[in-house]
Formats: structure tokens, C-alpha cells, sequence
């Protein structure tokens, strides 16, 4: 499916979303009314609860997420969106008192099973948060640091990682000959895109995005919302936004998070021109959120 380009149209924020899912269901060639069947999940949940204490951050979700492919989870604040998108890579664990029940499997591995290697896990399902969070290192050691970890010492070999990275996160040609300079000096949309290219550079499967773009302005955030697009056709991306044309530009499926439970997943285009369930639509037409 062709990204809709948010650069090309001045990342406009104010666009109705009518028109753009009708934009991408042209663009899908979504008259074409023959099924398709779906391909196998890379990350399954199943009756899975996450817990703050006794608080339940996220009650009994039940969902496939399918590869390669972008899925939205969209929902008012403290709705347990950034809740279930940690609980993919264990980011919750850093909190105390966490405890999950049910299954949340990446790979058909469930990602809470006590023998599960968590640094692994986060090699294999990378995150870029809601803020820019470049290390103060240069742009090469930004990029060079997770393989390093990984136990990467030859000097050509991490070049090559990170070229390829800064390429993927279409950052290369603006700072191909900045390498050895702090990356704090840059824009927060270049951070931005050099945090997706740290993420990559461990080849991760799956990309976490927790609103990568509420810090950025409407031009940075066309150019991420255009490289989501690009790296889709790689990689597994789960965003968590506040933005409705944002979720109904970028993603394939979404996924109406409210009170901590799952109301409603279905296709991007379902769930925005004709949702099953009435607190959804109530929720993307604007009456409450």
C-alpha cells in the first residue's frame, strides 16, 4: 500500500478523516471485495492483563498483531495504550509492583515466561519513545552502540551497520559527513529518526513507536509518518497516537483502547468509516477523548 505522504501535503493535521481514509482505500484498491487470507501473528495476546499493584493497567486483551505491516492503538489518556505497547517488550517491568496474567507472545514465545532472555527480547522488538532520547554521543556512536552490545568489534562491519541504519531511517545523506558530532546538536526531527536508526541497527522484527511525534513540529512529523510508510515493508510497527488523521494516514489495522480494555480492533478503514461498536465511532468522530 503507497504511504498517504504527510510531507508532501505540509503534514496536514486538519485534514477530515473521511477523506483520507477514502484517499487510502483508493490507493489499497479497496473495492476489490476478494478475501485475503491473513497472514500468521508475530505477536499474539491472549486474556492478557497487566497490572500496577492491584490497579489493572490493561484487562483481558485478546489480539493479533501481523507482520509487516503498521497497527495503530489509539483510545483517550490512561486508556492502557502505552500500557499493552511496554508489555511487548517488558518496558514495565522497570515499574515496581508489575504482575501480568494471560499470554503475550512474540513469535509464539511467551514474552513473560520466566526463561525468557529480556535483553534478547529487546534486540528483537525495539522502541522509539514519545520524546527524542539520543545519548550524548556522536551520531556513530548513537547508531553503533546496540550492536556493540551485541559484541560487534570490527570497526568495517559496525560502519556498515550504521550506514545502512542511518539509510533506513533516511538520515544518512544529512549527516553522512556529521558522523563524529554530537547528536544533540541536531533537530529533535533528525534525533527522532536517529533513535529509529539505534532501534534498527540490532535488527529488530518489531518496532514500538509510544507518539513518536508529539514532540515534533507538522514538517518533522510528515517525514516520520513517510518513513513509517517505508519501513513497514520490513519491519512489524505498533504506534501508539493521540492523532487521528496521524492513526488513519500511517496504519493497516487499529485497535480503540478505553478503561484499560480492548473495545474494538479491526482494519484501519473499518474502524474509521464504519466501526462495530458505538463507543469507537463516538471516539474517532470527536465526542469525547
Amino acid at each position: 500500500m503507497t504511504p498517504y505522504s504527510a510531507t508532501q501535503q505540509g503534514a496536514e493535521q486538519l485534514t477530515s478523516l473521511p477523506r483520507i481514509i477514502a484517499r487510502r482505500q483508493e490507493q489499497a484498491g479497496a473495492h476489490d471485495k476478494t478475501p485475503r487470507p491473513r497472514p500468521q501473528a508475530i505477536v499474539n495476546s491472549e486474556g492478557f492483563s497487566l497490572y500496577y499493584g492491584d490497579k489493572a493497567g490493561v484487562k483481558d486483551i485478546t489480539m493479533d498483531i501481523y507482520p509487516r505491516s503498521v497497527t495503530a492503538i489509539i483510545g483517550p489518556s490512561g486508556c492502557g495504550k502505552s500500557t499493552f505497547l511496554r508489555s511487548i517488550n517488558r518496558m514495565n517491568d522497570l515499574i515496581p509492583h508489575v504482575r501480568a496474567e494471560g499470554r503475550l507472545a512474540v513469535n509464539g514465545q511467551d514474552v513473560y515466561d520466566k526463561r525468557v532472555n529480556l535483553v534478547n527480547l529487546r534486540q528483537e522488538v525495539g522502541m522509539v519513545f514519545q520524546k527524542p532520547n539520543p545519548f550524548p554521543k556522536s551520531i556513530f556512536d548513537n547508531v553503533a552502540y546496540g550492536p556493540k552490545l551485541q559484541g560487534v568489534k570490527n570497526k568495517s562491519e559496525l560502519q556498515q551497520i550504521v550506514e545502512e541504519s542511518l539509510k533506513a531511517a533516511v538520515l544518512w545523506e544529512e549527516v553522512r559527513d556529521d558522523l563524529k558530532k554530537s547528536a544533540l546538536a541536531f533537530s529533535g526531527g533528525q534525533q527522532q529518526r536517529l533513535c529509529i536508526a539505534r532501534a534498527l541497527a540490532t535488527k529488530p522484527q518489531i518496532l514500538l513507536m509510544d507518539e513518536p511525534c508529539s514532540a515534533l513540529d507538522p514538517v518533522a512529523t510528515g517525514r516520520i509518518e513517510d518513513l513509517i510508510g517505508q519501513l513497514k515493508a520490513k519491519y512489524t510497527i505498533v504506534i501508539v497516537t493521540h492523532n487521528m488523521q496521524q492513526a488513519a494516514r500511517v496504519s493497516d489495522m487499529a485497535a480503540f483502547f478505553c478503561l484499560g480494555e480492548l473495545i474494538e480492533y479491526d482494519t484501519t478503514s473499518k474502524i474509521f468509516s464504519n466501526p462495530s461498536k458505538k463507543a469507537t465511532e463516538d471516539y474517532v468522530t470527536g465526542r469525547f477523548g
